[in-house]
């Protein structure tokens, strides 16, 4: 009777978030595979196969996001992590209450959200900017989201600003649990700050380096509202990301089907390089 009573109790715990997994998750992934087969405008759909797949090969708008995302989620993934941890080093450092000050400042952008943050940023990238360039005779701060390339610069370094303190906090988690003595014997060796962080934490933190890596990879993929706010595709449409592009494809151009074609392939490509990237570093992580 016991052993009735707690598979009782299981599976009412369980079967709640089952359901929310398969109506929230499951069911739309199947419902948009489907919907990627036909030529839905939202209204009416028509079976056509795998003609919205093969119309990607010759979509050099989609194609160009794709690279332009793959290329900002390259630089931002490597930047944000050696950032946090850098602000993890150095914020549990023995410096008393201004630790605690300093995290919370580091952590303080994540809290607002992307579209807020975004227009935040295009005020300092344009308006500031401006009056940097016309005090200093600089041209190099003149127009920074109306160019490609310094619009690109532009999404890596309002994404950095978003993300690094809460990276900073995971790094700061592990960093947190690095037993003192293995710290201290290295000191008794004779290692220096750079031999005991090298030597010692960087090998403990590879969990840390598993789990920032993919929050990081993840969120780098799938933004939309920084790019909306700050240069919404401009100049036409160079710095438009995937989500983007998918999002203008179901809703501004009403080609549903289409879309959701892309959305499978862009899922497919984002759950390979994660779940690259999750087995590579777990073969590195070493028991705490």
């Amino acid at each position: 009777m016991k052993g009735k009573k707690k598979n009782l109790y299981y599976w009412a715990f369980v079967i709640p978030s089952l359901l929310v997994v398969f109506f929230v998750i499951v069911l739309p992934l199947i419902l948009g595979i489907g919907t990627s087969l036909t030529n839905s405008d939202g209204h009416n759909a028509v079976f056509i196969g795998l003609n919205n797949y093969i119309r990607l090969l010759s979509d050099d708008q989609f194609i160009y996001s794709l690279w332009f995302t793959i290329r900002f989620a390259f630089v931002a993934v490597i930047l944000i992590n050696v950032i946090g941890l850098g602000l993890a080093l150095l914020v549990t450092q023995k410096i008393g209450k201004v630790s605690l000050f300093f995290r919370t400042i580091f952590f303080m952008p994540n809290l607002i959200g992307g579209i807020i943050l975004g227009f935040i940023w295009q005020f300092i990238f344009v308006r500031a900017f401006a009056g940097i360039a016309e005090a200093t005779g600089l041209s190099f701060f003149n127009a920074w989201l109306a160019d490609t390339t310094t619009g690109f610069w532009g999404l890596v370094i309002v994404f950095l600003w978003q993300m690094s303190g809460y990276i900073m906090i995971i790094y700061i988690s592990f960093l947190a649990n690095i037993p003192g003595e293995l710290i201290e014997a290295g000191k008794i060796d004779g290692a220096n700050k750079w031999q005991a962080f090298w030597l010692i934490k960087f090998p403990m933190l590879a969990p840390a380096f598993t789990v920032s890596l993919f929050l990081t990879l993840a969120n780098a993929f799938k933004i939309y509202d920084l790019n909306l706010a700050l240069t919404n595709g401009a100049p036409f449409g160079s710095t438009e990301m995937i989500a983007m592009n998918i999002y203008n494809t179901a809703f501004f151009q009403y080609q549903q089907g289409y879309a959701q074609s892309k959305a499978v392939v862009f899922f497919l490509i984002v759950a390979v390089i994660s779940l690259t990237q999750v087995f590579i570093t777990r073969r590195k992580e070493v028991d705490l």
